[in-house]
């Protein structure tokens, strides 16, 4: 389920390389070529998250499955909350019934690790930290994970969570306004100045998107007890960091333009990686120094 996103298509290819045979539900095939050297290991299913005919079809012998579907962004989830529900939540509890049905026992869901803690009682954030939400996208994170772990305890269904700090790397979306490091990496190959809301002090734990991958392969073949992951770099960063890193690895200053801080904006979540590393056996490979160099590339060449 989301096999053509930004995350989701690095998951895809990291199966792919392992011999797994995948089928992506995507509404259209536009993102098709990305994978034409495993054009005998994949096939595509395409619909309507929302259409519960589409799932049921989707769904046609699979053993596992990989939840990366989200229809909103946290901005977008704030103006638009009702479709945030029903479009999230909503499909996803149809996904589950449909799993139900075709007696498919085992989801991997991506969630939110950056918006679904909120404001930070200390520091690194793990899996028992509260979570209190400032946004509704975080809040409809949390609530598709009670469902899930409902759904193991009524019927069975072997649900893990992979909540993901900042992901970052090639392939990044930078269209929505999502994802800093790409948008950041693009205005400043173009020379255009760079937009931050506050001073710039707001830290983030930034994952290359590589290693989240990793985590999902790992997540697939996990047989322990544990259901809820941090997916993180354990490294906090501040926007003024990113952008001074940055600054060095293309060799040239880059215009910043700061405007007032937003009232979602937390301002520092950096997660623990520790229950991930011990469980899953699982841990980041990559710096940020090296993850950075590999996007300028990508976006360079775009």
């Amino acid at each position: 389920m989301g096999g053509g996103g930004f995350i989701g298509s690095t998951v895809v290819s990291k199966l792919l390389d392992q011999g797994y045979r995948v089928r992506i539900f995507q509404r259209t095939r536009k993102y098709k070529n990305v994978y034409k050297q495993y054009s005998e290991n994949i096939e595509w299913a395409i619909g309507e998250y929302s259409n519960q005919k589409d799932i049921e079809n989707a769904l046609n012998d699979i053993d596992v499955v990989i939840h990366l579907i989200s229809t909103t962004l946290p901005r977008i989830s704030i103006e638009e909350m009702e479709f945030d529900i029903k479009s999230n939540v909503i499909s996803t509890v149809g996904l589950l019934v449909a799993m139900v049905s075709k007696g498919i026992s085992r989801i991997i869901f991506g969630s939110s690790g950056g918006t679904i803690y909120g404001v930070p009682k200390y520091l690194p954030l793990d899996e028992e930290h509260s979570t209190e939400p400032l946004v509704s996208y975080g809040i409809t994170k949390l609530a598709i994970e009670k469902y899930l772990l409902l759904f193991q305890k009524l019927h069975g269904i072997r649900s893990i969570v992979l909540r993901i700090s900042n992901a970052y790397g090639e392939g990044q979306k930078i269209d929505t306004g999502q994802g800093v490091v790409g948008v950041f990496i693009k205005k400043a190959l173009n020379k255009n100045p760079i937009e931050i809301w506050g001073d710039g002090s707001v830290i983030r734990d930034y994952i290359y998107v590589g290693d989240v991958a990793d985590a999902f392969v790992k997540a697939v073949q996990y047989e322990g007890r544990k259901s809820i992951f941090n997916i993180s770099s354990g490294i906090g960063m501040s926007l003024n960091d990113v952008i001074e890193k940055l600054e060095i690895s293309i060799g040239a200053p880059i215009t910043r333009t700061y405007h007032n801080s937003r009232i979602f904006d937390v301002g520092v979540n950096v997660l623990s990686n520790k229950l991930a590393m011990d469980e899953l056996d699982w841990h980041p490979k990559t710096t940020f120094e090296n993850g950075l160099a590999k996007t300028i590339k990508f976006f360079s060449n775009a």
